[in-house]
């Protein structure tokens, strides 16, 4: 898979890629980037999107990702009216250095050792909530303007995306993000998959990684199964393993065992409501016969054909699973 290295440890890594018959392309990404941005790329709306979340990993640990790994600027724009920052700014930072107990050395610290001072009193304020018996949801809120988020995104529409956020005048953390999914964009080759054929990232099978296709058949009861016999693996095992990976990105794991699959597959559609998020990155082509009464379709838009919830020219997984919505809410 194609993984590009940005600025600042910004990086995009194509996990699959596919194309449909009707030469429509789904690619599936694994991102990092600062969080401080991440509220810009949530406005994207026809993204399906996990990421690692600040209530599910310890605090200890978040603790030392951000001390290994600091979120910061990739530009230091210096102070003019507008929301961009045409020119860099060099200039140290004044600090009371009795505030923070670091010495006279760092009265007047750099940039990048005043953010770091910030990120240290960040750490001991959450370190003081987490000690005194402060849940992990509360108490890594004031750490987040220092955490890299990893997150899982799968989508058929990119091109507005990159026209916005490649553009000069966007933030230029998320436009150094755009710049690094459109390399990879352009350097990846998608898989073709014909009807029946799925997308499934984190599924490693007999054709590559992201995709499941049956190369053989195995006898379960009365009725023949397709399988993927690299793996043996039937299609609802890879949407299984597929559906679990991504949920995991809450919080930074990745086990793609089948046992690890069945327990969280169960625990996702099984909960009331329905996690169903995990679902979305999942997809197969829409058939050139299907209509408005195929089971998955859910639209259909002109210049663009049907569409899967946000997906154009898939079905989108979480389309088929039932209660995946509530769309006549009451009160308990």
């Amino acid at each position: 898979m194609v993984e590009v290295q940005g600025k600042g440890g910004i990086s995009a890594k194509i996990i699959a890629d596919s194309v449909s018959p009707a030469g429509k392309r789904v690619t599936t990404y694994e991102l990092n980037y600062p969080r401080f941005v991440h509220a810009e790329f949530m406005t994207h709306r026809l993204f399906s999107r996990n990421a690692a979340s600040s209530r599910a990993i310890p605090v200890p640990k978040m603790i030392n990702n951000i001390r290994e790994n600091t979120a910061k600027p990739v530009h230091w724009g210096a102070h003019q009216k507008g929301m961009q920052a045409d020119d860099e700014c060099y200039n140290s930072v004044e600090n009371d250095s009795n505030t923070f107990g670091f010495g006279e050395e760092f009265s007047q610290p750099s940039r990048e050792e005043a953010w770091d001072l910030a990120r240290n009193d960040a750490i001991f304020h959450a370190n003081a909530f987490h000690e005194a018996g402060y849940h992990k949801q509360i108490v890594n809120r004031l750490l987040e303007p220092f955490q890299f988020i990893k997150v899982v995104c799968t989508a058929t529409e990119y091109d507005n995306f990159f026209w916005l956020r490649s553009h000069k005048d966007a933030q230029p953390e998320i436009r150094e993000l755009s710049n690094c999914m459109y390399k990879a964009s352009q350097e990846s080759e998608p898989t073709f998959l014909r009807i029946g054929e799925w997308h499934v990232p984190y599924y490693s099978g007999n054709y590559g990684e992201g995709v499941w296709k049956a190369s053989g058949y195995s006898k379960v009861s009365s009725e023949m199964e397709m399988l993927d016999h690299k793996r043996g693996f039937s299609l609802q095992d890879a949407l299984k393993i597929s559906s679990s990976c991504c949920a995991q990105v809450s919080y930074r794991l990745t086990d793609q065992s089948l046992e690890k699959a069945e327990m969280l597959y169960s625990m996702l559609v099984d909960a009331k409501p329905v996690h169903a998020s995990p679902f979305e990155h999942q997809c197969t082509p829409i058939d050139c016969e299907a209509d408005l009464d195929t089971e998955g379709v859910t639209g259909y838009t002109n210049g663009l054909g049907y569409h899967s919830g946000n997906f154009f020219g898939f079905i989108q997984h979480r389309q088929l699973i039932d209660n995946h919505s509530c769309w006549n809410y009451e009160p308990e």
